[in-house]
């Protein structure tokens, strides 16, 4: 059986990305999770109560800048790391650069050093769209340079990738980078839009809107980001190093989302006006051509398709939690 390491899997993509690798058969999962605190252990246990009685699911409670952990997890051969294990949010990274700085970073280069010297044929990154920053060409694609973060988060990020070029370059590793794109669907991080306004929205408590509603998002139903991710995984064609988009390669403004959202609960928000946040950039545009060519990515899944997926998630947890 082919063995794959997950990091951070049991987060929202993280166990989304184990539940597709258990179903198909013929993989072993190693899953490295610290449950780090951010949002609540409970929420993380139930994403990967299922998997537990899978034979082929092995989990190591840890951080990745553990040694001990490490060694427990790279204990047998691997042949794929999918690493999606992170400190997330561009807000929370401006109160606490050298945290995201150590974990996101350290904590990368710690794990393709443990790759190269055992062996792994391929390491997969998880990236974001947030490396971009406030660059104006749209649709972002892979080949622009000079791009210039404007968070922490997004910078540590871009400090991913570039360790992730140097190792396929010096050691000659195969290293697939993913730019993820505002990623939504069920389990979606409680803090993040979707999920706070649906919750807010249902409850008739006030949401949060912060600038005028224009910023424009790429939104990117879950099991589409899946999708790609595990494409990436068995890809033939590039270079031993390739950068993916992972996008819908659509965009919808926030007022546009809140409006789409309020129609979907059939419940008006309350809004609390806010003046925009530093760190926040004003748009976000995928081209996708790239992943499509080289391994059959192609969101399938329409923002209001998508809500709709998401509603009735959020109805059966909140009556599983009653």
């Amino acid at each position: 059986m082919r063995h794959a390491i997950i990091t951070g899997g049991a987060g929202f993509i993280g166990s989304h990305l184990v539940d597709l690798l258990l179903a198909e058969g013929g993989w072993r999962v190693t899953v490295i999770d610290n449950f780090d605190p951010f949002y609540s252990r409970a929420v993380k246990e139930a994403n990967i109560e299922n998997h537990k009685t899978d034979p082929h699911f092995r989990f190591v409670e840890g951080s990745i800048l553990d040694d001990s952990a490490l060694d427990d997890v790279f204990i047998d051969p691997v042949e794929i790391v999918v690493h999606i294990a992170a400190k997330a949010g561009v807000r929370p990274s401006i109160a606490d650069p050298i945290g995201y700085h150590r974990t996101n970073v350290t904590g990368t280069l710690k794990l393709l050093e443990r790759a190269r010297h055992g062996g792994v044929k391929h390491f997969v990154l998880a990236s974001s769209s947030s490396v971009y920053g406030v660059d104006p060409n749209v649709p972002w694609k892979e080949k622009e340079r000079g791009i210039q973060p404007i968070s922490p988060y997004a910078a540590t990020k871009l400090a991913c990738e570039q360790f992730a070029q140097v190792y396929a370059r010096l050691h000659g590793m195969k290293v697939t980078a993913l730019r993820f794109f505002t990623v939504y669907g069920p389990r979606q991080r409680p803090d993040l839009a979707i999920h706070q306004f649906f919750r807010k929205i249902d409850g008739g408590t006030p949401i949060q809107q912060f600038g005028d509603g224009g910023t424009r998002r790429d939104y990117t139903y879950v099991a589409d980001i899946v999708s790609g991710v595990r494409g990436a995984m068995d890809r033939s064609q590039g270079d031993a190093f390739e950068i993916y988009n992972l996008g819908n390669s659509d965009t919808i403004t926030l007022r546009e989302l809140i409006s789409s959202i309020e129609a979907e609960l059939g419940k008006s928000a309350k809004i609390d006006r806010q003046p925009e946040q530093p760190g926040d950039v004003p748009q976000t545009f995928a081209d996708v051509s790239k992943a499509g060519a080289h391994f059959g990515y192609k969101p399938t899944t329409s923002i209001r398709a998508g809500l709709s997926l998401f509603h009735q998630w959020f109805v059966a947890s909140c009556s599983a939690v009653r």
